[in-house]
């Protein structure tokens, strides 16, 4: 399975900043040691025209020259560098490029992105531009100029916090379907509008997430009952993990690893190709995080090797 990294770009953070970045670079490492199935490739970075199909030209210009207010700043939570804004672009690429292989090879993940907070004239949350959005409306505009037909896209999104840039930005477009599991009470105050959104309380464990997971997947699987989506996106946050500092829910290693294996299992039955994002994971003991994201990436894996194993179809496409 292609996976794509873009770890060599740092973040120049103040001494005890809550943002674990090394995490990225961890991964990497450790599938360099034990790479399994994954074929890890550096990531593009994306162009000033992709990231304009969905961010507003100024905020980009502002992003990549340095134009960034301290507001801006202080709402992203990261002060601008140049390595900011290029680890920021080479993110977006990395989702870009999974998504076009996952659409060749059903199966493929950028190993950081996820940065769902991130509006179209803005930053937030510690997420510059939106990869994930920018993705999804690059792979639309390929698909029709080379097929001639529009690509319907499913985002999946269980990060603890709510994907409310995503939401945003496609609130109105019946051609992505947006759907946030998320805390009730977590990150952001404000919650925007996903097609699909199911709100968690404090403390939620194993069997009361993967029930309403359950329920969440079969009504967007009755949504999509007579033509299934061409493309989804899939944020496999590490956070509603028991040991995450901000993530407020309890789930054990093992449940979040049946959340996985529930997704791909479902998004693969269904013939879906799937780009993945790591998305959020800030561990009080940061190899928990790891663990987590490792056996996200191991079971995505084993999802691709299964794809390659089964008749070439293209999905329903209408």
């Amino acid at each position: 399975m292609l996976a794509f990294h873009s770890d060599a770009h740092s973040l120049a953070l103040p001494a005890g900043h809550s943002f674990p970045q090394s995490k990225y670079r961890l991964l990497r490492e450790h599938f360099e040691a034990q790479p399994g199935l994954l074929r890890m490739q550096a990531a593009p970075a994306a162009s000033e025209a992709e990231l304009a199909l969905v961010h507003r030209p100024d905020y980009i210009e502002a992003v990549l020259q340095g134009g960034l207010s301290a507001a801006a700043q202080r709402e992203i939570g990261f002060p601008w560098s140049a390595q900011m804004a290029a680890r920021s672009r080479h993110s977006v690429g990395a989702s870009i490029a999974a998504a076009r292989a996952a659409l060749q090879e059903g199966v493929a993940a950028n190993m950081a992105g996820g940065t769902h907070h991130a509006f179209a004239d803005r930053g937030s949350g510690y997420c510059v531009f939106n990869d994930v959005a920018v993705a999804a409306k690059l792979m639309q505009a390929e698909w029709r100029e080379q097929h001639g037909q529009a690509l319907n896209v499913l985002v999946i999104d269980l990060d603890v916090h709510q994907g409310n840039g995503t939401a945003a930005i496609f609130q109105g477009d019946a051609s992505v379907f947006t759907f946030s599991m998320h805390g009730a009470k977590n990150f952001p105050a404000r919650k925007e509008a996903s097609d699909l959104d199911v709100e968690l309380p404090d403390g939620c464990a194993d069997a009361e997430y993967l029930a309403a997971l359950d329920i969440a997947l079969a009504t967007i699987w009755a949504r999509y009952q007579h033509a299934a989506p061409g493309l989804a996106f899939y944020l496999a946050g590490a956070d509603p993990h028991e040991g995450d500092r901000l993530g407020r829910l309890k789930l054990t290693t093992a449940g979040m690893l049946a959340r996985d294996q529930r997704v791909l299992d479902a998004l693969r039955a269904r013939r879906i190709p799937v780009a993945l994002s790591m998305a959020g994971g800030y561990g009080h003991d940061i190899s928990s995080t790891l663990a987590c994201q490792i056996n996200t990436l191991n079971t995505a894996a084993h999802s691709w090797l299964q794809w390659q194993q089964m008749p070439r179809q293209r999905s329903v496409q209408e």
